[in-house]
């Protein structure tokens, strides 16, 4: 059997794994067949107490759904902000499976393109030395809990990606604004990002409720 439960943020505890998820997300639909779509698929992962879970990850991005603009929204308004735009980054989808019961959780992240201000060159330049300085004990804490950082076909590790860009004031250190992203794909995020927060289609305006299937 499968539930869904609606987490405020990564930093959801999934109660049966025992593991603390990453950032920024909102419960996503599940999906219907679509197109084929990159995923990651982690490693079985022991539970304490008895059972196991495995962490796969989808990769947009895509416009967002109904649900995730609406998340976005609430989100740039709680702070004082108005949104600009919204980006539905990847799905993070967790399977339990214990002796007497299964279940999972699906989650969506998304990119809030709330106006936020912009950190000057040195500001920002700080902000990027605080996560190079951490990025590697970053991986390997990542890994303990869910069993592995990702990494590319050529054995290159994925990149962090923050969810709330540094150039916007996101933290570069915190676990709720970090996930690990392909570089193909995260090269391209910077371009869109300036989309998003430019109140440019096709991030202004909402997507389909599956955009992918499994």
């Amino acid at each position: 059997m499968r539930t869904q439960r609606r987490a405020p943020s990564w930093r959801c505890t999934v109660a049966l794994a025992g593991a603390l998820l990453l950032s920024a997300c909102a419960e996503a639909p599940l999906p219907s067949a679509a197109g084929a779509v990159r995923k990651w698929v982690g490693p079985l992962v022991n539970v304490p107490g008895g059972g196991q879970f495995r962490t796969v990850i989808y990769y947009g991005p895509w416009q967002c759904s109904a649900q995730l603009m609406n998340y976005c929204q609430e989100k740039c308004a709680g702070s004082g902000h108005v949104l600009q735009g919204c980006m539905w980054l990847a799905d993070v989808k967790m399977d339990f499976q214990g002796t007497l019961v299964r279940a999972g959780s699906r989650f969506g992240m998304t990119r809030c393109c709330c106006n936020y201000a912009t950190l000057t060159p040195g500001q920002n330049a700080a902000s990027r030395d605080r996560w190079d300085n951490i990025r590697e004990g970053f991986r390997n804490r990542w890994a303990e809990r869910f069993g592995a950082w990702p990494g590319e076909a050529n054995g290159k590790p994925y990149q962090g990606h923050h969810i709330r860009d540094l150039k916007h004031g996101g933290n570069p250190t915190d676990w709720d604004n970090i996930i690990p992203f392909p570089k193909d794909i995260h090269d391209t995020l910077n371009g869109l990002y300036n989309q998003c927060y430019a109140n440019e289609p096709p991030w202004t305006s909402t997507g389909v409720d599956y955009p992918y299937g499994e």
